[in-house]
């Protein structure tokens, strides 16, 4: 009985083995493409022109919400970027890096067109009223939740993670906080060879 049950073990072991493999994936961030493959927002450029993820197409977006008063995230993020931006070179234009405010009673058009340029002169800033910074993060999955501060102000709590859209809209990758800035090139020159 026991040898029946051993090679029933084996067989199984083998059948399983004999399954579609699947290979890894080339890229260095997660592939959330299912999650957020219909994702999008209706925001506006520090200029008040309205903007959806479409007008960007053709370009690798790179897409990171925060805030300008962010003490460590969202400047870490950004100065993280802008190296990503001068590794790439030359292909640095063909990717725009959209910072998209958690914030908007006081992150001001004003700012947002100063804040993001700072780090990287391509570099926008994105905003929109509270219904449509809520829709824009609920469709990326991105959480905050303002703290009141010692000083009588308030702070925000929220996602650091960081999406990578191809030109076309797909695939979709999060890298997470601290990605290391090689990593992100490599990314963002995979999904510039996407046709």
């Amino acid at each position: 009985m026991w040898r029946r049950n051993l090679f029933l073990l084996v067989l199984l072991s083998v059948l399983s083995a004999c399954g579609e493999q699947k290979l890894p994936s080339p890229f260095k961030a997660s592939d959330v493409s299912a999650q957020y493959a219909q994702a999008d927002f209706r925001l506006n450029e520090a200029d008040g022109k309205p903007v959806s993820l479409s007008d960007y197409r053709g370009k690798v977006v790179v897409l990171f919400f925060g805030y300008t008063h962010c003490p460590q995230i969202c400047p870490t993020t950004l100065a993280d970027l802008a190296q990503v931006m001068r590794m790439l070179d030359k292909d640095a234009d063909r990717v725009q890096v959209l910072f998209v405010t958690l914030d908007p009673k006081r992150d001001t058009r004003e700012l947002l067109a100063q804040y993001p340029p700072a780090f990287f002169p391509t570099f926008k800033g994105l905003s929109g009223d509270t219904m449509s910074t809520a829709q824009a993060a609920q469709a990326f999955g991105v959480t905050w939740q303002i703290h009141q501060n010692k000083n009588g102000g308030y702070d925000l709590d929220h996602s650091a993670g960081t999406y990578l859209i191809a030109p076309g809209g797909k695939p979709v990758l999060l890298a997470p906080y601290g990605q290391r800035a090689e990593l992100l090139v490599q990314d963002v020159k995979l999904l510039l060879a996407i046709k």
